[in-house]
């Protein structure tokens, strides 16, 4: 039913909660139709902020971290989105794999009273998307264990397909049935309107489209194997953490978590 409202832009009055990594994943990924969500618990697991190679780094990152938090505000209020609850764990841009036995401890307690949740495909776009579709899987697993299942929704980010890149699509599974919303003329300009507040972001998302939002429900993923598509964006990045380092570290906390379960 929350999928089917979600894609017809229909209200959804159960709770529902999203979880995403960075501020602007949420405009991303469903920007237009979190109007729809009215007891929305948002959840941002970073601040967007990395780590850099500056003398002054905790100055810069604070900078950056007030700067795309102001961003989210004014992206927001664009959307016309008031969440009934607005959650900031606050850890480190690129590193939240490096976290996720707590960052699995606190979904469970967020999510313990939702009827669904909302977070990125597996798709080695970025490794913070990564880590945010592997600790929400852990965590309902777990919930479910306890007796409280809850349901999860997933949206594409990017991915690297076999001809490139590809952006705002799943990366194709028969199995999983998509939901499409195509957007009106009045929820592409709020949307657009929300993705030019992150103007910190403004090369990336220049990529991404504004007339449709896809949801479909999750596959159940063995995040101990890369994920399906043929390639790993972050790879090519530079960045401190490939996909072979973040396989080893959420291989690594899985066990830690089911050891502590």
């Amino acid at each position: 039913m929350i999928l089917r409202n979600l894609s017809r832009g229909r209200a959804i009055d159960a709770p529902v909660a999203l979880v995403v990594a960075h501020p602007d994943d949420e405009t991303l990924g469903a920007g237009a139709r979190m109007a729809c969500l009215h007891n929305l618990t948002l959840i941002h697991l970073s601040d967007g902020a990395p780590r850099t190679s500056r003398a002054d780094d905790a100055q810069v990152r604070r900078d950056v971290a007030w700067l795309r938090a102001q961003e989210l505000n004014n992206a927001l209020e664009a959307l016309q989105v008031r969440p009934q609850r607005r959650i900031a764990y606050g850890w480190r841009d690129q590193e939240l794999v490096r976290h996720l036995p707590e960052i699995v401890s606190s979904l469970r307690d967020d999510l313990a009273r939702v009827a669904a949740v909302m977070t990125h495909a597996y798709e080695h776009a970025h490794p913070d998307h990564d880590t945010a579709a592997f600790a929400v899987h852990v965590a309902c697993a777990q919930l479910a264990a306890a007796g409280m299942p809850v349901s999860i929704i997933e949206f594409p980010s990017y991915h690297l397909g076999r001809s490139g890149a590809c952006f705002g699509t799943f990366w194709h599974d028969p199995r999983c049935l998509e939901w499409i919303a195509v957007l009106d003329a009045r929820e592409r300009e709020r949307k657009a309107h929300a993705l030019a507040c992150f103007e910190s972001q403004r090369e990336m998302l220049r990529n991404f489209p504004v007339d449709t939002e896809r949801f479909r429900r999750a596959p159940d993923y063995d995040f101990t194997q890369p994920a399906p598509p043929p390639g790993a964006w972050y790879d090519a990045r530079g960045w401190p953490i490939d996909s072979r380092a973040w396989l080893k570290l959420a291989r690594r906390s899985l066990r830690s978590i089911r050891r502590a379960a």
